[in-house]
């Protein structure tokens, strides 16, 4: 990128009233901000340490840190804050324990925990002894743990919502939880998630000392993706700004895609309204897309109603039509889709870092992550559930974790009671002292003659018959195809009938059997082609492949990114796939349901304005949707693009020319690999 253009030089020096940089897609935003820290710096007198500019991820922060070291010595920048709004949150909460009822060594709840607490307290038994069952805690837990999220960033407390006068229920229920789930959590001496931005707020609005303490030491304060912010942050940005004008906010209200999880784009709105000298500074030549693209996010965000009008415009030349693949359904979507791409590969020996497949729901990638690993292409998930993160798949895995390593505890603790062996908490709690008092590992102990002085008699009893089942299959599989002993396992633990019972639906059971029953098949092509293998071996070839899919920085690596366009947010690529372009997909049938289609749009124009150079969407004519295939109809959001730009490919055609030989040589290539 050249030089700063004029709006963008506007942006990094205006420092006489608050400033509302209303940035497009790709239209350097990072750069402003950065810049502006320098010039603040720099140019202005102040202190890096009076500073902070906060957004909303760790990868984001560092990037931004990264860069102001580039422009300015790092001597310049000590202190300066740049962070996510959750760590500095964590900082203000830590700084401020006495007044929260909080003591050091605090624990930060994640959602594992906090639901577990939930389900706890959903179990207790009320005034008059009687106890939620089992089926209805399930069907209304996911409820009452999202309106709680919900209540914690609209800042909004038991003891407030307590005062509403409802003659609804169930409101009162969710309040009464959502008061014994807090005094619990003190209890414990723990936060949540949410409470990283809250309990702020409340410490701010009720000791105005500690707030003006807090102004002191924030002097200027620079707010990447504004449209993001929940109620919540929003009030702790005007406590933290008060009356000055040291306040410098960049966002998009177009990729404002996260109001299920508490954003609110109207903070841009209301911006306007609490800063009446705001300054607004448009950034809208994008350095990233050609002409083409834009033109189609351009025109498809028109159907939305604006705040504050804008258009990108680039100088990156028109570009490439955008093709839109029509095929039968989602095998051959997947199918079609992969085989381009590795055409593409092959033929203009691009990197495969160079790809995206992006799509509406995590449960889209499956196919997807079959197909790339057929083609021997490498590729990594993020912002999804990857095949690796199914619960089903991870239990599994500990098994076996387990099976080839007696040492791993962390597999013990998820497995000893999945399926359920009536060993409880109070046992495990047990069972681990015993272990920290002599120095062995859980499935060890399992065994030994002094536990009888720590539990009764029935536990010690099941977790023997555990150890030594464990130590059977251990024994087999040094004998046995490694295949046989998994099989074994899965029917000795009677998995499908646990799966049946812990799943909503009959169909999500089926589906969860069906990755286990892939999870199988994959280990015994595996073993196939290295005959000989031990399970060990594949154990970790597999676990490798996890912590790779896992790791936040495989996207730098020579991979196809498969991701969500929640996640693809931010993030940018040479060529892209939209796969899944139809109704009830994208827009998804609960945006129609609630008439919410317009932040559907926004995801759908964040989708087109990743892509640099080329852009490619996929619809099918048919879907399985629970266990029935259905007609598809495809997406309103195809109608809404320029139609000139657009071109249509028939699924049925073969691949043409250069490209069909091109995916012969890709072919060719991966059985040369597998074969050594």
């Amino acid at each position: 990128m050249p030089e700063l253009n004029r709006r963008q030089q506007q942006a990094v020096e205006h420092i006489d009233s608050p400033l509302l940089v209303l940035a497009g897609a790709g239209s350097g935003k990072t750069r402003v901000i950065t810049n502006k820290i320098a010039y603040l710096i720099q140019q202005c007198g102040h202190k890096a340490h009076t500073i902070a500019s906060v957004t909303f991820t760790n990868k984001a922060a560092r990037e931004m840190k990264e860069r102001v070291s580039q422009i300015i010595p790092k001597s310049q920048t000590r202190g300066l804050r740049v962070s996510t709004f959750h760590t500095l949150g964590l900082n203000i909460i830590k700084s401020e324990l006495k007044r929260l009822g909080l003591k050091s060594g605090f624990s930060i709840f994640d959602t594992h925990d906090s639901h577990a607490l939930l389900k706890d307290l959903m179990r207790q038994p009320d005034a008059k002894g009687k106890s939620l069952d089992e089926e209805t805690i399930k069907e209304h837990f996911e409820k009452i743990a999202k309106q709680i999220s919900n209540w914690k960033n609209d800042c909004l407390t038991p003891e407030q919502l307590a005062q509403e006068t409802a003659s609804d229920p169930a409101f009162s229920y969710h309040v009464k939880i959502y008061g014994e789930y807090n005094h619990h959590l003190r209890t414990y001496n723990a936060v949540d998630f949410d409470d990283l931005i809250m309990l702020p707020v409340l410490v701010f609005s009720n000791h105005p000392e500690v707030l003006e303490k807090w102004r002191n030491r924030i002097r200027y304060l620079l707010v990447d993706e504004y449209q993001d912010t929940n109620t919540t942050q929003y009030q702790l940005v005007k406590l933290l700004v008060g009356d000055r004008t040291s306040l410098t906010v960049v966002g998009d209200d177009d990729q404002s895609i996260y109001c299920w999880r508490g954003a609110k784009p109207e903070n841009l709105a209301l911006l306007e309204k609490d800063f009446p000298q705001l300054r607004v500074i448009k950034l809208e030549q994008n350095y990233r897309s050609t002409k083409i693209i834009l033109k189609a996010a351009n025109t498809l965000i028109a159907n939305n109603p604006h705040v504050f009008e804008k258009a990108l415009w680039s100088e990156l030349g028109n570009g490439e039509p955008i093709r839109v693949m029509r095929v039968a359904d989602e095998h051959k979507e997947a199918v079609r889709v992969v085989s381009s791409l590795v055409a593409h590969h092959f033929r203009f020996k691009k990197s495969y870092g160079d790809y995206a497949i992006l799509y509406r729901g995590n449960h889209q990638s499956r196919l997807f992550e079959k197909q790339l690993r057929e083609q021997q292409v490498p590729y990594f998930i993020s912002g999804g559930t990857s095949f690796f993160s199914h619960i089903e798949i991870r239990d599994i895995m500990s098994y076996l974790r387990l099976m080839v390593n007696p040492s791993d505890d962390n597999a013990f603790l998820r497995i000893i009671n999945t399926p359920r062996r009536k060993i409880g908490s109070a046992t495990i709690e047990k069972l681990s002292h015993y272990c920290n008092q002599s120095n062995t590992t859980l499935l060890a102990a399992c065994d030994h003659l002094a536990l009888n002085e720590y539990l009764p008699d029935n536990a010690i009893q099941r977790l023997s018959e555990f150890a030594h089942w464990m130590e059977r299959l251990q024994r087999q599989s040094d004998s046995d195809k490694p295949i046989k002993v998994v099989e074994q396992l899965i029917v000795d633990i009677d998995y499908d009938t646990w799966l049946f019972e812990t799943s909503n639906t009959e169909k999500q059971a089926e589906k969860r059997i069906e990755n286990v029953n892939e999870l199988v098949a994959w280990i015994k092509r595996l073993h196939e082609n290295e005959p000989e293998s031990s399970l060990g071996d594949l154990v970790s070839k597999m676990l490798l492949l996890d912590i790779m899919e896992r790791n936040e920085d495989d996207s730098a690596n020579d991979q196809v990114a498969l991701m969500t366009m929640h996640a693809s947010k931010g993030l940018e690529f040479p060529y892209v796939y939209i796969v899944g372009m139809e109704e009830e997909l994208l827009p998804h049938r609960t945006s129609i349901e609630e008439e919410n289609v317009e932040e559907e749009r926004r995801l759908c124009y964040v989708g087109i304005t990743r892509a640099q150079k080329e852009l490619t969407f996929s619809l099918t004519a048919k879907r399985k949707q629970y266990g029935e295939m259905i007609d598809s109809e495809p997406s309103r959001f195809l109608d809404e693009l320029p139609q000139e730009d657009l071109e249509w490919l028939d699924g049925k055609q073969q691949l043409e020319g250069e490209e069909r030989k091109e995916f012969g040589k890709a072919s060719m290539a991966g059985i040369r690999d597998i074969l050594g």
